[in-house]
């Protein structure tokens, strides 16, 4: 590997909330734990696939809901600071992380490195009406969206709406607290749509969106790291195969796949927006119009960032790193053609798009290699951990998962 990271520097995995099966926080730790350096996590127990790994130098176990109140957020981080001893780079792996760590940079300052960007930004992005806004302002092709206010609007919008359509949670912060849907939902009809709304209060947290049909449509992603001017130094684009839950889920196998005009045009909304730091986008292709279409901007890590590595080594996590260490990032061409396999959830994805009507033209025929989310022969561990922790609940798990995908498809 032509570059080194400073040793001197550790870094810390942040996340608020209990999902111990996180595979981007393990590929984090093993990112920059294979460049020697000192890597910590805030973890749910000493029993997850996190704290099981080898590159890992310690756990601070800190079992959160992500609802607490922010002031005492910061005080559990700035204690772990403490602990550590010295400056650490914060890597979140979720918005409520990346969200908590931009609107008290004040308070974090001196203590960590991360990158600085306009406090109230993250929060805006991750936020499904702040980022639908961003778009329409900026000239960022995105699903057509309504915002109700109350039941009477949902009727409303029941009333002209093109069926099927989409719900969403409308804030990251939402989905912890009250939650409307169970993640993206696609509803068939208007009787769907009215039924649905009636559980979701006076005041409905969701985001009506237009659906974009998987039989028209590709998944493509793109990740990267932007430094303080808003300029990459990594940049990736994906076609996404399958994701668990279908269509609509955390990423389950994809491909690295050249994409100059999807680069471009992040890196030009990036460059309007004024954001500095790593980003984790979802746009879906919709062949009707030929329009890259933004349906999510996550201002963090990707649990699928390793799909992503240049040719001189560098991942988004590796890019902060460096940058936020005073050291140069390698430039380097991506790894086209390679493959990303979670391997707990591709299986069940596989045989949910079987018959889906969902292609993906772009991908290769056969993979240049392949990257798995928790099997690494130089730390087996994680994996074990993760097949320990899995069959049960995690089968359990899936399989609502799997009953909530049938039956949202199926009446409403």
């Amino acid at each position: 590997m032509p570059f080194g990271a400073d040793q001197e520097v550790p870094a810390l995995i942040v996340k608020f909330g209990d999902y111990p099966l996180h595979h981007g926080g393990v590929g984090a730790i093993r990112s920059l734990g294979r460049l020697g350096v000192p890597m910590y996590a805030i973890t749910e127990d000493r029993c997850t696939p996190a704290a099981a790994s080898r590159y890992l130098t310690r756990a601070f176990v800190w079992p959160t809901t992500g609802t607490e109140d922010p002031g005492r957020l910061v005080e559990g981080l700035i204690r772990i600071g403490r602990r550590i001893g010295r400056p650490a780079v914060l890597v979140p792996t979720d918005e409520e992380a990346a969200v908590l760590i931009a609107e008290h940079q004040n308070d974090l300052l001196g203590r960590f490195l991360f990158p600085r960007v306009e406090p109230g930004l993250p929060r805006r992005l991750a936020s499904k009406q702040g980022l639908h806004e961003l778009c329409v302002e900026h000239g960022i092709a995105s699903p057509e969206a309504a915002f109700p206010q109350s039941y009477d609007d949902i009727a409303a919008f029941a009333e002209k709406a093109r069926f099927p359509v989409v719900a969403k949670n409308r804030e990251a912060f939402v989905r912890r607290r009250h939650p409307a849907v169970n993640g993206t939902t696609r509803i068939a009809t208007r009787e769907g749509l009215l039924a649905l709304a009636r559980d979701w209060g006076e005041r409905p947290g969701v985001i009506l969106q237009e659906y974009l049909p998987r039989e028209e449509a590709e998944d493509w992603i793109v990740h990267a790291y932007f430094d303080q001017d808003s300029t990459p130094l990594a940049m990736f684009t994906g076609v996404k195969v399958r994701s668990w839950p279908p269509h609509a889920g955390m990423t389950a196998n994809a491909y690295v796949v050249d994409n100059p005009e999807l680069a471009d045009l992040a890196a030009r909304f990036i460059k309007q927006i004024g954001y500095t730091g790593i980003i984790d986008l979802d746009l879906r292709f919709d062949r009707r119009d030929g329009q890259y279409k933004l349906l999510d901007f996550n201002p963090r890590m990707g649990a699928q960032f390793r799909l992503f590595e240049s040719e001189s080594g560098v991942d988004v996590v590796r890019a902060m790193h460096l940058d936020l260490t005073g050291r140069t990032v390698p430039e380097g061409e991506q790894r086209a053609g390679h493959r990303y396999v979670v391997e707990n959830i591709d299986l069940p994805a596989l045989l949910a798009y079987r018959r889906s009507g969902y292609t993906t033209p772009h991908a290769p025929k056969r993979p240049s290699g392949t990257e798995l989310a928790w099997f690494a022969g130089d730390d087996p561990l994680p994996f074990l951990t993760m097949l320990g922790r899995f069959v049960r609940p995690g089968a359990k798990h899936l399989y609502q998962l799997w009953r909530a995908n049938r039956r949202g498809s199926a009446t409403h």
